[in-house]
């Protein structure tokens, strides 16, 4: 494992009880760094701090309610001096059916988390930032918000609009110590992959011209760099994670 530099710094992992933002709340403490792990699940939450070590800290939040991320930002900043980072890694993929057949229920829940969520996380916590003048944002969208999956058009829909806001708070932000960028991921084998059919993760394992799915590991390692002072010059961008899949 490459060294990246956290030291010193504490970052907000949303979903981070489980799945990518656990493995990215390892990374960042392997580098040196704390977090406080948001998930509606707070004792999945405690149970994965307990595994992360002292370092790591959990607290209940429903990203889709503004009061409840607002009362989480207060809960953060009670037990860390600050929030350097912020991983917005909370969503959900919703059924696997045809945009006719999808259930409007459905839908609007897989846009309040996926994309009100990305929001409602941003809005709250860009404050902080600016008043102690540096933060890193890092929106975990998908390879499926850029070419649009089958069977997946709320899933491809609310990355797609992760892109765009990943895009337009970047520029809002460019003249501040703050960076905002996101990583368009291809299937990453975790417990996400239970919510989808079969034949919808061959399709898209057949759609990765390296053979295989991608790991925690590897999107913990471009998010971690993501989240230090390295990453200087990037905002509003969009780092591929697709092998090879998507090469734009």
């Amino acid at each position: 494992m490459n060294q990246l530099d956290f030291a010193g710094r504490h970052a907000v992992v949303t979903g981070g009880a489980a799945g990518l933002g656990f493995g990215i709340a390892q990374r960042l403490i392997a580098s040196g760094g704390s977090v406080t792990l948001w998930d509606r699940d707070e004792a999945a939450a405690r149970q994965t701090c307990t595994a992360l070590g002292v370092k790591a800290f959990a607290v209940k939040v429903d990203v889709a309610q503004q009061p409840s991320v607002a009362a989480a930002v207060a809960a953060t900043l009670a037990h860390a001096p600050r929030i350097d980072a912020l991983v917005n890694s909370a969503g959900i993929t919703g059924p696997n059916t045809k945009l006719w057949d999808y259930p409007v229920d459905d839908w609007r829940q897989v846009m309040d988390v996926n994309v009100n969520g990305v929001f409602l996380c941003c809005r709250e916590v860009v404050a902080q930032m600016q008043r102690q003048g540096y933060g890193r944002i890092v929106n975990i969208a998908s390879v499926a918000g850029k070419e649009g999956n089958p069977n997946a058009s709320a899933y491809s829909a609310s990355k797609a609009a992760v892109i765009a806001l990943t895009k337009s708070l970047g520029k809002e932000l460019a003249d501040t110590g703050i960076r905002v960028n996101c990583v368009t991921p291809a299937a990453v084998k975790t417990a996400i992959f239970d919510q989808m059919t079969p034949e919808h993760i061959a399709f898209m394992l057949s759609k990765i011209p390296m053979g295989r799915f991608g790991t925690v590991e590897e999107v913990a390692a471009m998010v971690g760099w993501l989240c230090t002072e390295d990453c200087s010059f990037s905002t509003g961008a969009v780092f591929d994670l697709s092998g090879g899949r998507s090469t734009y």
